[in-house]
């Protein structure tokens, strides 16, 4: 019997934790990075708590996720329940 995509990524997931099982606790930092923007000298002495700066990114859009300073993946900006998250969309791939 054939197995079909699901179950072979499935087994290749458990492969994969399997090979590296040593290494499941180590801590990286991870980063979202939604946008940057350019601001003057003036502009950032007035920030103050509960200061709002605009990105010029929104929900539904692309961003980039870093591992350690290392570009890994695509996300998508979400707006679930009042709250940002991110679903990622694809990964970086090494040729």
């Amino acid at each position: 019997m054939a197995e079909g995509p699901v179950r072979t990524e499935a087994r290749n997931a458990a492969e994969i934790l399997e090979e590296f099982s040593g290494y499941l606790d180590v801590p990286m930092n991870i980063a979202l990075e939604i946008g940057r923007r350019s601001m003057k000298v003036r502009e950032i002495l007035q920030l103050k708590p509960e200061s709002i700066v605009d990105i010029p990114k929104s929900a539904g859009e692309n961003i980039d996720v870093y591992v350690n300073g290392k570009l890994v993946a695509f996300g998508e900006i979400l707006d679930l329940e009042g709250k940002a998250r991110v679903r990622l969309t694809d990964f970086v791939t090494q040729h």
